[in-house]
């Protein structure tokens, strides 16, 4: 994995001196909103990171770790694609960092790995990250009913979201 560069944010291989700080951004209420994870968030972070499917990037800003993204492909040649996920902490949204983090991972995966597509699904609740997604250029595909058990153990919908190579904006 090599160190991405976008215009605000770096994006870095995520490693065991991370994990305390994810941890602890995913323990906020609105990133635990939409990630959970368990009682023990510091395993869960350290799960993503043991996992061989997913690379997972430190999202800094001003060298601080302000989140994580992350991706992982479905490598059979007749549906390749890559899906992504990103968080980050409450203090830094609206200035435009997601979107930053998004665009740079979006930019990597088709220059560099090939992608002609994306995909993302975020709770279809989550009208701040849908909104961050779409001014990349993802569009919505269609809801997912009852995709996610929600931590009240009710099912949620998701909007599925995709991106061709082509619509990628900046």
């Amino acid at each position: 994995m090599r160190v991405l560069r976008g215009r605000a944010v770096t994006l870095r291989p995520v490693t065991a001196d991370d994990v305390p700080a994810l941890a602890a951004i995913r323990a906020t209420p609105e990133v635990r909103r939409w990630w959970r994870g368990g009682d023990d968030l510091t395993a869960a972070v350290r799960a993503d990171l043991g996992d061989d499917d997913l690379t997972v990037y430190a999202v800094e800003h001003d060298g601080r770790v302000v989140g994580a993204i992350q991706w992982y492909a479905e490598t059979d040649p007749d549906y390749r694609h890559a899906s992504l996920d990103v968080f980050l902490d409450p203090a830094v949204r609206g200035a435009g960092l997601g979107g930053d983090a998004i665009r740079t991972l979006a930019r990597h995966l088709i220059d560099v790995h090939g992608h002609h597509r994306l995909t993302i699904d975020p709770a279809a609740a989550n009208t701040a990250a849908i909104r961050a997604y779409a001014k990349v250029g993802f569009r919505p595909v269609g809801i997912m009913r009852r995709y996610e058990r929600g931590a009240d153990g009710s099912w949620h919908d998701a909007l599925l979201m995709d991106l061709l190579a082509e619509d990628l904006s900046g």
